[in-house]
């Protein structure tokens, strides 16, 4: 469509959209041409047609917007990364709407690893060996921290969405907020130092280190070696909420622990309070019940006890009666009254026992004892 302008006299004015489309229409002219960069700023979603990034020039620092169809995009199967290294066949295009140049993306191929990124994998690399990053020395957060630290740039969000999220948890946590620069030069050495003043702060049990999302370079802070070596050194647990999830600075690698957004690292921070009163309203009923439950015990026990004191000297009379009578049974056994009763006598000769019939003569006088009484005899 040609573009015409709008006569004021001898004038000729162009509209903006006419501009810009005309403009569009000249650069279709210009030849399709490979363009190498870092991928900086990569943006894809499912529910987007398009996948949106930015090539920069690592030296001079120039960047060109570029974008791609998402099916093309994912053919190609590049799994791309911010701060890699590609050459983009393309051609330059205009955004009517904005009057936005971009590099319309045809083709990409991965051309090695951009030199922000190869200097990131060799300092991970370097701090790897050294221990920083291992699991063994990562410490748990405490339970009921009593005084929380933010360490975060004035970037409202982030800052909000962590005191939000701990304001909704646990009321009573109290938060100390230092803020500081997130970005550029003087954000590392920056982050450095109020991360060691907020750890000396009285009663610190906890810190959080947030950003909320930016670019690759605008994250290059959190990864700085001062930084990383700080929240390795630091005195107490660190919590680290830097960028979006898929981002992941050095310093998360350093973190005792790492939370994928602000919103989730105030969660992390503080149990959340109903949760807590309904454990503590369960822990008091079972200290009640178990209370109960031993009372109950013991009074069992002392009425137990109780009756086998009460029946004791029962027990006992009963017990020392059995026994006189076994040994009166026994006495009485043994008694030569009952050996009388069974049919024997006694045969006496002048109050001497007889015990053989040699030992007495014929018509001397005996006297018999049996049971139920005494004769005289005389021995034929």
């Amino acid at each position: 469509m040609k573009v015409e302008p709008t006569l004021y006299g001898d004038r000729k004015v162009y509209s903006v959209a006419a501009f810009n489309r005309g403009v569009a229409q000249w650069l279709t002219r210009l030849p399709t041409l490979w363009v190498e960069g870092e991928v900086t700023e990569l943006r894809r979603q499912d529910a987007w047609q398009t996948v949106f990034f930015t090539l920069k020039d690592p030296e001079s620092g120039a960047s060109l917007a570029a974008a791609m169809p998402r099916g093309q995009f994912d053919a190609l199967r590049l799994d791309l990364q911010n701060g890699e290294r590609v050459h983009v066949y393309g051609r330059p295009e205009l955004w009517e709407q904005k009057g936005e140049l971009r590099l319309r993306a045809l083709s990409i191929e991965r051309f090695g690893l951009g030199a922000h990124l190869a200097a990131l994998e060799r300092l991970k690399a370097a701090l790897a060996a050294e221990g920083l990053f291992a699991e063994s020395r990562k410490r748990p957060l405490p339970r009921l921290p009593r005084r929380i630290g933010l360490v975060t740039g004035s970037d409202a969000a982030a800052k909000r969405d962590v005191l939000t999220a701990i304001q909704a948890r646990f009321p009573p946590a109290r938060v100390l907020v230092a803020e500081t620069y997130v970005q550029g030069p003087r954000a590392a050495p920056a982050l450095v130092d109020t991360l060691r003043r907020i750890c000396a702060e009285p009663e610190i049990d906890v810190v959080v280190v947030a950003r909320g999302g930016g670019s690759f370079e605008d994250l290059l802070p959190f990864s700085d070696e001062r930084l990383v070596r700080a929240v390795a050194e630091c005195p107490v647990p660190v919590v680290t909420a830097v960028g979006h999830e898929q981002d992941t600075p050095l310093c998360d690698l350093a973190a005792d622990l790492r939370a994928s957004t602000p919103t989730a690292a105030g969660r992390l921070v503080v149990p959340d309070l109903e949760e807590l009163m309904a454990g503590l309203a369960r822990a008091r009923d079972g200290l009640g019940r178990g209370t109960r439950r031993t009372l109950e015990r013991h009074s069992a026990r002392l009425t137990h006890a109780a009756e086998r004191l009460r029946r004791a000297p029962v027990l006992l009379v009963e017990r020392r009666r059995a026994a006189l009578a076994q040994a009166g049974g026994r006495l009485r056994a043994l008694s030569p009254r009952s050996t009388l009763e069974r049919g024997y006598a006694i045969v006496r000769r002048d109050g001497e026992l007889v015990r053989s019939a040699g030992t007495v003569s014929p018509g001397e006088a005996i006297a018999v004892e049996v049971a139920d009484g005494s004769f005289g005899a005389r021995v034929e």
